[in-house]
Parts: structure tokens; sequence; C-alpha cells
């Protein structure tokens, strides 16, 4: 066998990483194409643009239908981080552009779905810069002589909302934190809310019902998948991953309402509940909501969207976007 063809890292069904530096990426592939006239199901259009071209920061749009009926109307902007460990999907991803449209149709919303550098190939803190350029590039659109039409007409800067799930809710917690620290020039150090969606958070010591093999919890070695993001720069309790840990950057979050969503057999529940109780308990002084489902797992809404549990979870995520 060559030497170079030695699998290094392996996630069944998920990624495979080689010696030679080739990536498998068993999950995650497939796209779906946007719908510039309007999705028949709920009449949101979509399209791909480049958010910051210097940057080479993408990401794909969603104009709820209620945009045509009322031309002029600004709406809440959604910056969405989609999951994947860091290491798979896109934004064109079929369970993420179908929950996209959903949102955006739901809320209503103008959401603007990220896509950002994958590692391994792109270790941490890739991720999280093209989530703050994203961020930074969006406010700049919804300006009435921004470069996006659609941000420019029916973007309100004013009401921007932070999103994702897994992987995609730690970018949107940590962008929150980075803004801040750093501010966006015209803009501030706020946004209007943060939904942090069955977060992908952890560390070394286990929180509340977990067990001590509680990592251990995806067939394989999924206790390296975060050295894999990160490229082993960081380890597990950097506040990156384990935010818990500096409590005097949690309670400086650039955001006066927080949403934290997970599931009763989430991989990451007990970390959620975690969140909830140390949001409260660091000195943050916003508005936290949490919302628990009974007898799902870990990002059911996105692989059964039709479901009642599913439909619930949406008009919850869709219900904090409109209060912000």
């Amino acid at each position: 066998m060559d030497p170079s063809s030695e699998i290094v890292y392996d996630m069944p069904g998920f990624i495979r990483i080689h010696k030679s530096g080739r990536v498998e990426r068993l999950r995650g592939t497939e796209t779906v194409p946007p719908s510039p006239s309007g999705d028949p199901a709920n009449g949101v259009a979509s399209k791909d643009v480049v958010l910051d071209p210097a940057a080479s920061i993408s990401a794909r749009l969603y104009l709820p239908a209620a945009a045509a009926a009322e031309p002029g109307k600004k709406f809440p902007v959604v910056v969405y981080f989609h999951g994947g460990a860091f290491v798979v999907h896109t934004a064109a991803s079929p369970i993420y552009h179908k929950y996209a449209a959903s949102l955006a149709a739901a809320a209503p919303a103008v959401v603007v779905s990220v896509d950002y550098r994958l590692a391994p190939e792109h270790p941490l803190p890739a991720a999280y810069d093209d989530a703050f350029a994203a961020l930074r590039a969006t406010v700049a659109a919804c300006r009435p002589d921004g470069a996006e039409p659609w941000l420019a007409v029916h973007g309100d800067a004013s009401r921007v909302v932070l999103a994702g799930d897994s992987a995609g809710a730690n970018m949107a917690h940590n962008t929150a934190i980075r803004l801040r620290k750093e501010g966006i020039g015209g803009y501030g150090d706020k946004v209007s809310g943060v939904a942090l969606l069955h977060s992908y958070f952890w560390g070394t010591e286990p929180v509340g019902g977990e067990s001590p093999d509680a990592a251990f919890y995806y067939p394989g070695d999924m206790e390296r998948v975060w050295d894999v993001a990160c490229g082993g720069d960081f380890n597990r309790d950097h506040r990156y991953i384990n935010p818990a840990t500096s409590p005097e950057e949690w309670r400086q979050l650039g955001s006066g309402r927080v949403l934290v969503t997970t599931a009763e057999l989430c991989w990451f529940v007990e970390r959620a509940r975690a969140y909830a109780e140390g949001i409260k308990a660091c000195g943050w002084a916003g508005e936290l909501e949490f919302y628990e489902t009974k007898g799902e797992s870990h990002t059911y809404f996105l692989f059964n969207p039709d479901c009642d549990d599913a439909t619930k979870e949406l008009a919850v995520v869709a219900d904090f976007v409109r209060r912000c």
C-alpha cells in the first residue's frame, strides 16, 4: 500500500483524511441551486452572491415573499452559519437551503446563509474570520447605497440576528464575542440577537449528566474532530469550544438577547443547558430564552423538517427573530 494513502482520521460516513492531505467528504457534498424567481413552496427567492470580493466571502441570500408585497419594507436580517463540525456542508446543501428558506418565510426575514472555509484545508480560526467578515459585509450592504440590492432595499441593519446550528451556533457565539471586542465602524459592537441552535460546545470535564466517556458519542475517534477542525492549535477547553472557561469574555457577548435551543437526545444537550445557566451566572446583562425539545436528537429539524417538533422549533426561532 502507498504510505501516502494511509488514513489518519476517519469519522465513518462523515469525513476521511489521508496522510497525503487528501480529504474525502462523505457527507454534505450534495448541493441544490438557488430559486431566483421564488420557491414554489413558500415564495422565498434566493440567489448566490459574493458579499466581500476582497475576502472571497460568498453567501446564499433569501428574500421573503412579503418583500414583493411591500416593496419598501425593511425586514430583520439573519446571518446564518451552517453546521457540519467545521468540516462538511455548504450554504447550498439541501438541508440548509430548505431551512434558510423556511426561516425567511416564517419570520419573515432576509436570511444571509454564509459559505465559509472548511477544515482541515483551512483550520480554525479561518471559519471564524469568515464569519466576522460576512457580518461586516452584511451590515455594510444594508446601507441605502449598499452593493447588494436585496439588503440595501429590504435589510434592516438595526435588527441583525446571528444564528447557526451545531458548529454554526458555535460560530454565532464567537462572532458575537468578537463583535463586542472589535466593533464594526459605523455599526457598533452589538447585534439585536444571537440564536444558538443545538450548539457544538465541548470541554475536557463532563458537565451536568454527561458521563466521563461522553465524548465518544459517534462511531470512530470523534474526540479528535475538534483537533481536526483547529489543526491542533486550540485545546478542548479553549474559549472557542468551551465558553465557560472565559466568563470575563462571555459576559461581554455582543447582543442583548440570546436564544438557546437543544433537544433531549442531542449529543450536546448538557452543554446547551450549561450555557444557558452559565450566561445568566456570568454577569451578562441580557435576556435569555431557552427551548428544549423532548425525545429528539441533534439538529433533527434539518433532517426531518416537516415533523411537528421541527415546525414548533422553527416557530420559536422565527418568533425570536421578529422580536429582535
